[in-house]
């Protein structure tokens, strides 16, 4: 109970600062390639439902095109990304400025995907199911189990089970089990 409401805080606030200074030189360097490889803004900023279902602003590294419309994930893969994009969205590096989400207290390490605004069915199963309650993460449960393909209650129900059960060994855990899924071939995007 002291980890969920104070330790996870104080954890997410030292690791997301700590990468943000170990992670300076790659994330002028992948600013530097985007803007090389396509004319236009590095990041992308997109409204997400956080906790208690409060929209925020969340933020990557952009990797489509400029002018792509917002969609989610299942749909964007019949967009394709810059050639710079491919790369990172393949080796998630697109998702490391959200490390600044984090310290905004937006999000958290570990934690439900943020949902799309146009995402209402998910949003409102993580209403119903509790999982608004907790701040959205970076990774999750869903994500290290095979995030991609799942319906919008299989996730909701890996969300569920997170937010019902918030300790340091399980977020350590679901950290370590995100390196090994990252260390994996990634989806085709």
């Amino acid at each position: 109970m002291v980890y969920r409401r104070f330790g996870k805080r104080i954890f997410d606030i030292l690791a997301a600062s700590v990468a943000l200074v170990l992670l300076f030189p790659l994330f002028v360097l992948v600013a530097l390639v985007i803007h090389i490889d396509d004319l236009g803004p590095t990041f992308f900023r997109q409204c997400r439902i956080g906790r208690g279902g409060a929209p925020f602003t969340l933020v990557k590294f952009r990797s489509m095109p400029v002018g792509t419309p917002t969609l989610e994930s299942s749909q964007a893969m019949r967009i394709y990304p810059t050639r710079v994009g491919r790369l990172l969205r393949r080796t998630n590096i697109d998702e490391l400025p959200q490390l600044w989400n984090i310290l905004l207290g937006q999000m958290s390490l570990v934690g439900p995907r943020p949902a799309l605004s146009s995402q209402e069915d998910v949003i409102r199963l993580r209403l119903d199911s509790g999982a608004l309650d907790v701040r959205p993460g970076l990774t999750g449960l869903a994500q290290i189990n095979a995030y991609h393909g799942m319906s919008s209650s299989e996730k909701v129900r890996w969300d569920k089970a997170y937010a019902n059960r918030i300790t340091l060994w399980s977020d350590s855990m679901i950290l370590i089990r995100t390196v090994g899924y990252l260390a994996r071939r990634p989806p085709v995007y």
